[in-house]
């Protein structure tokens, strides 16, 4: 009798305009790789593992690879970011590691293989040789129609440039490939799973944006929701309890019968409707369910049926929810030339739609529904005066009361295939010290929106603990879902520990914390200062120890939700 195949994949990690990898995610890449290979033959052997556990023992590593019959490697951070999660694998590693692994058939799948490898915005992206040579089969289709034919036929018959047509086939695949997700290490705790609902993006009619691949996906492939709620049950029963539907352009013309048909699609409410009623039945304990991409275009041409989307997404996900919008600019010129999505003030109107069906406090501390802005630097056409008008933009949001969650600032990543190619990086050397002005710019901004957001002593519920930086004294924690805040700790907290916050500081990129109820009896006075102010903390720290709650509640009145004598100790 045959030995089973033994496979090994090493999740690189993944970063896409729809599509997210980064830990606490886990993308659609290696669930459907591990899908497509017990779906061909369900005896076979698959191991997971990330590339911060390989980089703990690279040696080990390398010798434990070469005892499999096959190593899948996945790569491509194609929108590049800085990650509290994890770090994407690196060329050098790419380049270092794979020659070392010599004796399994090695394939490299995921964005790098598909669209090129770049380690930072305002850079040309390509795959190396010396990455290709290392590698048996570079996987420039869909990772999982490879798969299943390698498993099915082997190498010879296999065609890596396959693209999987049969979307109910993919149903079948995501749902055999679920259980992978037990071994990524944060099962169990914060772990996220990016859901994909279609391919593509309904603009690959028009070109789509100069700078995107998505639309290179081809002509949009959409999911039906029963084989979407399948996939997110089967998650569910290997232990899933956080979901985000990132994959895909823009959310709000998921189950329109024009996607394939029209650049502009009307949004399908009815079949949101279907869509989350099916995954909240599936997943009934589920603790988050977001969303990523939105497109600002669909809500300007398409307003009523937007905004029945929008009310129909908030019925059913868990508040703190983002929807990504691509604004990338608020120069007309440059909108134009890219053939970009809105122009200025219809990006303003959907920021202001999305606040007002979205803004209201949910139970976990957060709005439901928040516009995140996108702004790619760069672009053709891009002058000056581009970066003026970006930064009146920021200023007319703000000055008119609006909540926005995150402001993203990157800039381009040439990629092969995308109109960009033929410009290049010259604009971004040419405007570098514009480009870190309008940094600055947005970075004080995105700290006056978080001090809107969360004015000082907002609760944050269900914070999951990510890491203590022993350099810095911080612990960095996080609620789960789409681009959560990310909260520094100055006390030392580790392990797997699920708290409540109060925010009493900020900084551009997060908010400083606290975890309530703080131990009154035990608590330094500069931490009682930080949370409930000078005056207050001195009057706790002269009359304590402190025998019960009933004692502090005379004290502190409407602040009796931040400290306890059974409290925290930080």
């Amino acid at each position: 009798m045959a030995k089973p195949r033994r496979v090994l994949i090493l999740d690189g990690y993944t970063d896409e305009p729809a599509g997210f990898g980064v830990p606490p995610y886990i993308d659609v890449y290696p669930r459907y790789i591990a899908g497509a290979f017990w779906l061909a033959d369900k005896t076979t052997v698959i191991h997971y593992i990330t590339v911060d556990e390989a980089r703990r023992d690279v040696a080990g590593f390398i010798r434990r690879a070469n005892t499999y019959d096959t190593v899948v490697v996945i790569a491509g951070a194609v929108v590049p970011g800085k990650y509290l999660g994890g770090e994407p694998i690196r060329l050098e590693e790419l380049k270092q590691w794979f020659r070392l692994v010599e004796k399994p058939f090695k394939i490299l799948a995921g964005a790098a293989a598909r669209w090129g490898i770049g380690n930072e915005g305002g850079t040309v992206a390509a795959l190396p040789r010396e990455v290709r040579d290392a590698f048996d089969v570079i996987v420039t289709g869909d990772p999982e129609a490879y798969m299943i034919d390698y498993a099915r036929y082997g190498p010879e018959r296999a065609e890596p440039w396959r693209i999987m047509t049969d979307m109910k086939l993919v149903g079948e695949i995501a749902v055999k490939g679920a259980r992978i997700a037990e071994q990524h290490p944060n099962h169990g705790y914060n772990l996220v799973a990016e859901i994909e609902t279609y391919r593509s993006c309904s603009r690959w009619i028009s070109g789509g944006c100069s700078f995107c691949v998505t639309k290179l996906y081809g002509r949009p492939r959409q999911r039906e929701p029963r084989d979407v709620v399948r996939e997110v049950e089967a998650l569910y029963r290997a232990g899933v309890r956080h979901f985000r539907l990132g994959r895909q352009a823009d959310i709000l013309v998921y189950g329109s019968p024009e996607l394939d048909q029209e650049e502009w699609p009307k949004p399908s409410p009815e079949a949101l409707e279907r869509l989350l009623h099916g995954i909240r039945a599936a997943a009934p304990g589920l603790k988050t369910l977001h969303i990523d991409n939105v497109n600002p275009g669909t809500i300007v041409r398409h307003e009523k049926e937007s905004i029945e989307a929008l009310k129909t997404i908030i019925r059913y996900h868990t508040p703190g929810d983002v929807a990504a919008l691509g604004i990338e600019t608020a120069d007309p010129k440059v909108v134009k030339e890219n053939n970009l999505k809105t122009m200025p003030d219809e990006s303003l109107k959907a920021i202001e739609i999305i606040n007002k069906y979205g803004s209201a406090r949910g139970y976990n501390g957060l709005p439901e529904l928040l516009p995140g802005l996108n702004f790619v630097l760069g672009l053709r056409g891009e002058t000056a005066e581009t970066y003026r008008l970006n930064e009146e933009f920021l200023k007319t949001v703000y000055e008119r009361g609006l909540l926005v969650r995150r402001i993203n600032v990157r800039k381009v990543l040439v990629l092969p295939g995308t109109s960009m190619a033929s410009v290049g990086t010259r604009l971004v050397e040419r405007h570098r010290s514009l480009a870190k002005r309008f940094q600055h710019i947005a970075n004080i901004y995105s700290r006056l929106f978080l001090e809107r957001l969360l004015p000082r002593g907002s609760v944050l519920r269900e914070v999951y603990i990510e890491r203590y930086d022993s350099h810095r004294g911080v612990t960095f924690a996080r609620q789960a879902g789409s681009y959560p805040v990310v909260v520094e700790i100055p006390c030392r907290i580790e392990g797997r520990k699920v708290i409540d916050i109060a925010v009493y500081g900020y900084s551009a990129r997060s908010v400083r914390g606290l975890p309530v109820p703080l131990d009154a009896n035990r608590a330094s006075l500069t931490l009682l200062s930080k949370l409930i102010g000078r005056a207050k903390a001195a009057e706790v720290a002269r009359r304590r120890p402190f025998r019960g709650d009933h004692e502090l509640g005379r004290l502190l009145g409407g602040q009796m939700h931040l400290l306890s004598v059974s409290g925290f100790a930080c």
